[in-house]
């Protein structure tokens, strides 16, 4: 790689043949720099040639021809790894608008990238010519460049909004963000409906159908180049960590970019498996590591438990550790001094879980690890007292300042969403810096925070998706490696594996060969993105914009390669059909009642298990307050005491508290069959789930009812078998009748039967799935026109749209109001205006009911029910709970996505916050983390800056909606940027 003082250095693309660098010249011809020359010529009178002047680095390929497109006129796709140096392409965009007198805006998809890039662009073109508009946060909004979310501007969008005017350039930082399945179609909502006058910049990382991305942007937005650079411009290595001691993962010297290309030459569109050295093509693993698995694979299997020696879970399964199997895994301090002793720090080590982050920081100070030195230490505690200075001292302790502190003193520190939005900004410039020598982050630092890296350690390779434990994908690794190596800075950089035990090297070397990271869109048609294309287009060409969606023309791409699919197999059963063809009678008839039989007979298995859950749900639903159940298996399993029932929901889940004390729910996954109470006590009025003694205590009491062996309450059957030996005599008829009829055929007694039976087999399978395809083709052909079509059918059932004589659609006043709540919940928001939810409170209560409609709570922390802070709070809290019901109900009836249903874990600590309590009693009592807790506060914010600038609101509502985001916007909620 040549070397460049400046933040980027020259290098190969993949994109095609473009200029030569001025490094290159003497390798060509002199015909070839006669050309070369009137090229630099020709390019310098252009605006492009002006902007090269103003760097102090010379463009790479790619670079230069998608400015060069955008020049021309067109729109531009640029796809290319992390650290390629994408974001120059947004910023000759930018260029190009102020010399032209146009506005430029540049998206990102998370608030703390917008920051960044406002500060980066603030610093170049000055605080005057630019603005930062966030959920939040609105500082010089009508500058000619404006730093946003993609949300704010698609609200605008949806808004006709001014700031609009004379808008020349958006650049869509991030753009493969349009596949995350909660945000994603905001992106495609902008890209469908900017004014076509406007050239749109996107920057990915690599995709591997970018082609296709790029063809649909072709279709949607006019003229569009795809720029596709898969050359990284530092190369990186990489390597294994067994104990201390870090391996290289391929034998001989082989970087990212010499693989993919290789592994992508099966033709097939597959990446080839990487192969040992008894394989002819690949990379070949390095054989150290090879002999390390199989030794421990040997040694694991040796280390059985003796006799009379127990697993841990009281199996005999063979108990494998580390230590056994001959590889000593080093601790967190011993993998940041290795690679310190290597030279290879900064590194950022990724693990998938946000304790383990603080954990491992909190490691690293114990053993003792400095990194810095004294005089880096002086600039890390000037920084840092700066940043914690506007923080109320009361809140410091709480916010864990003084160990964030420490940490950070030492070189070391944590970065995920738990933190305060200002401890993970000044880590991130403390570590771009140089001065933070060690980050433990969790995945989401992958994804757009400018935090390059010299290394990036993995501590495993499988993450909790928020259901299980599954392995990250080629995309994933690729996404994530893709920090290490600081272009201008290293030569090389290094992605370092963790060996855990069972580590499969050709499976990690498998991983880090592919570059398969497909953008599939996560577009659907949601009820305001409805209402408001209605308003604005009517509902015919509100059918066709939603068709013009990358979600329907990837359904659309799909169809082709289904049918061709169907026409080959309509070819094959043709072919089945004659093979059993029988002299004695017809017996496709024949298979038809083989078929029959064997249906009914699985329906009636289906019928009885279904039954069996029934029962089971039912028993659930009968358990009441103070039942004490023995629960088989589950999370929980073992004695427990039921807190609270639930008769109403379809999934009975009672709430338990076990006798370890742990608060948890019950359903039919954690039952062998029906449950029945084994004994019964009284619940004190006085207990409280969120005391640790009231717990104790309740569990005491259950030991000592089981002990005494007390009978359950009156009613309660333990012997009963719960409608299990219920008979289900039509099926069985059903049953025999088709057994006769078998019997009775002529092809019944045919000496080929069972081949010809063979035949029929495959026939009915190929018949089988040849339908499902014609149903998939049937399914994706206006897949998304459809979906629009009937949330269009739930808002007129609810009153937002108006069918006038002609049938045309028009929009309610109520609609208008809808047209102005953007969020995931935005019916449920607008319903729960419409029915008064809101009409009985103050201030508070209104900020407390604001984050029913918002919070979502991690699956594992939804608890029993709180009890409301008021009894206003109360009623209006069962107002938008039961609207919700009904909603569920009507959603579910017309196969829509359901809304999620309202949380109440925010209720209290939102309530108490807006009273102007400290934060560490808003936080007591609570799992919230204080960087959640600011997150979630500005969410709600941003919910009642929406409701009061709603046309037509109520004054009074509109005003208390106002002050409520006085109340909030205090303390580290209004102190959460280091701008």
């Amino acid at each position: 790689m040549s070397s460049n003082t400046g933040p980027f250095s020259t290098g190969p693309s993949t994109s095609g043949p473009f200029s030569p660098g001025p490094g290159d010249v003497e390798d060509l011809s002199p015909a070839e720099r006669y050309r070369a020359s009137a090229e630099r010529r020709a390019e310098a009178a252009t605006r492009l040639g002006s902007f090269i002047r103003t760097l102090d680095f010379e463009l790479d390929d790619f670079q230069r021809q998608a400015c060069r497109s955008l020049e021309s006129g067109k729109g531009v796709l640029v796809a290319a790894p992390t650290g390629a140096g994408k974001t120059i392409v947004g910023e000759f965009a930018i260029y190009l608008a102020l010399n032209r007198g146009l506005k430029a805006f540049y998206t990102t998809p998370i608030k703390a990238l917008s920051n960044q890039k406002f500060t980066e662009l603030g610093e170049k073109y000055g605080t005057e010519n630019v603005g930062l508009l966030t959920g939040d946060t609105s500082i010089n909004g009508e500058a000619p460049v404006v730093v946003m979310t993609t949300e704010v501007l698609r609200n605008m969008l949806y808004a006709d909004s001014a700031t609009l005017d004379d808008l020349g350039y958006v650049v869509m930082d991030e753009v493969h963000y349009l596949a995350d399945r909660f945000r994603g179609a905001v992106w495609e909502e902008v890209i469908i409906h900017l004014p076509s006058e406007v050239q749109v910049v996107s920057l990915s990382a690599t995709v591997s159908n970018a082609e296709e991305f790029g063809a649909w942007l072709d279709t949607v937005r006019g003229d569009t180049d795809i720029i596709v650079s898969e050359h990284r411009p530092v190369p990186l290595w990489q390597h294994v960590m067994v104990g201390r001691r870090i391996m290289d993962l391929f034998a001989g010297e082989t970087t990212f970019d010499e693989i993919a290309p290789a592994v992508d030459s099966a033709g097939d569109g597959q990446p080839e498996p990487v192969k040992d050295r008894s394989g002819n093509r690949g990379f070949d693993v390095n054989p150290e590591l090879l002999t390390v698995a199989r030794s421990e694979s040997q040694q694991g299997f040796r280390s059985r438990p003796g006799r009379g020696q127990r697993g841990r879970r009281g199996n005999d399964r063979p108990v494998r550790s580390v230590e056994q199997a001959g590889v000593r895994r080093a601790s967190r301090p011993q993998v940041i001094a290795s690679l310190d002793r290597m030279d290879l720090l900064p590194a950022i080590t990724f693990i998938f879980s946000r304790a383990g982050c603080d954990a491992a920081v909190a490691q690293c100070v114990s053993s003792g690890l400095w990194l810095t030195t004294e005089k880096e230490q002086r600039i890390i505690a000037a920084r840092v007292d700066e940043a914690g200075h506007d923080i109320p001292p009361d809140d410091l302790d709480v916010l864990g300042f003084w160990t964030w502190r420490d940490g950070l003193l030492r070189g070391f520190a944590a970065h995920h969403a738990g933190m305060l939005p200002t401890f993970k900004e000044v880590v991130e410039k403390l570590f771009v810096d140089g001065l933070v020598k060690a980050v433990f982050a969790t995945e989401t630092l992958a994804l757009g925070v400018n935090m390059p890296a010299r290394s990036v350690v993995l501590e495993k390779l499988d993450k909790f998706n928020g259901e299980a434990h599954v392995d990250i994908t080629a995309g994933e690794y690729t996404q994530l490696t893709g920090r290490a190596g600081r272009r201008g800075i290293d030569v090389e950089g290094h992605a370092v594996v963790l060996w855990q035990p069972g580590t499969d090297p050709t499976a990690v070397a498998g991983l880090a060969s592919r570059r398969t990271y497909p953008l599939n869109s996560s577009f659907r048609p949601t009820y305001n993105m409805s209402i408001n294309l209605l308003a604005q287009f009517g509902r015919a060409r509100a059918r066709e914009i939603l068709e013009s969606s990358f979600a329907q023309f990837q359904a659309d791409r799909s169809v082709v390669g289904l049918a061709r699919q169907v026409r080959s197999r309509e070819e094959s059963l043709a072919g089945y059909a004659k093979s059993m063809t029988c002299h004695l009678g017809d017996f496709t008839e024949y298979a038809r009642l083989r078929r029959e039989l064997s249906d009914a007979e699985n329906a009636t298995s289906r019928a009885k298990s279904r039954a069996r859950k029934s029962v089971s749900d039912d028993s659930l639903a009968r358990l009441l307050p103070g039942d004490v159940v023995d629960v088989p298996g589950g999370r929980a399993p073992g004695p427990a005491i039921v807190l609270s029932s639930d008769h109403s929901s379809r999934e009975p889940r009672p709430a338990v508290l076990t006798l370890d004390n742990q608060l948890r729910r019950i359903g039919t996954d954690d039952l062998e069959g029906p449950i029945a109470p084994v004994t019964r006590i009284r619940i004190p009025k006085s207990f409280n789930a969120k005391v640790p003694k009231s717990r104790r205590d309740l569990a005491s009491s259950a030991r000592n009812a089981l002990r005494e062996n007390r009978p359950p309450a009156p009613g309660h059957n333990r012997n009963h078998d719960f409608g299990r030996s219920a008979a289900l005599p039509n099926q069985e008829k059903r049953i025999a009748d088709l057994r006769r009829a078998l019997r009775a055929h002529p092809c019944h007694g045919c000496s080929e039967r069972e081949d010809h039976a063979r035949w029929s087999e495959r026939w009915w399978k190929l018949r089988r799935e040849t339908d499902g395809l014609v149903r998939q083709i049937q399914g994706r052909t206006n897949t998304i026109a459809k979906t629009f079509d009937r949330v269009c059918d739930v808002l007129s059932a609810y009153g937002y749209l108006d069918a006038e004589a002609d049938g045309r659609l028009t929009i309610s006043p109520a609609g208008q109001r809808l047209r102005r709540i953007y969020g995931e919940k935005d019916l449920l928001i607008s319903q729960s205006l419409r029915l008064g939810a809101f009409d009985d409170l103050d201030a508070i209560e209104v900020a407390a009911l604001a984050s029913v409609l918002v919070y979502q709570a991690k699956r594992e922390d939804r608890g029993l029910r709180p009890r409301m802070p008021s009894v206003s709070l109360e009623t209006a809290v069962d107002t938008v709970i039961r609207e919700w019901s009904a909603l569920e109900d009507v959603e579910e009836d017309n196969k829509l996505p359901l809304t999620g249903e309202p949380e109440l874990g925010l209720v209290w600590p939102i309530y108490k916050w807006a009273r102007g309590r400290h934060l560490q009693d808003v936080l007591s009592g609570t799992d919230l983390a204080a960087g959640d807790f600011v997150r979630w506060v500005k969410q709600v914010v941003d919910l009642l800056d929406q409701l009061a600038k709603i046309p037509g609101l109520e004054p009074r509502l509109a005003r208390l909606c106002a002050e409520a985001i006085g109340l909030l916007r205090r303390g580290v909620v209004a102190y959460s940027s280091v701008l």
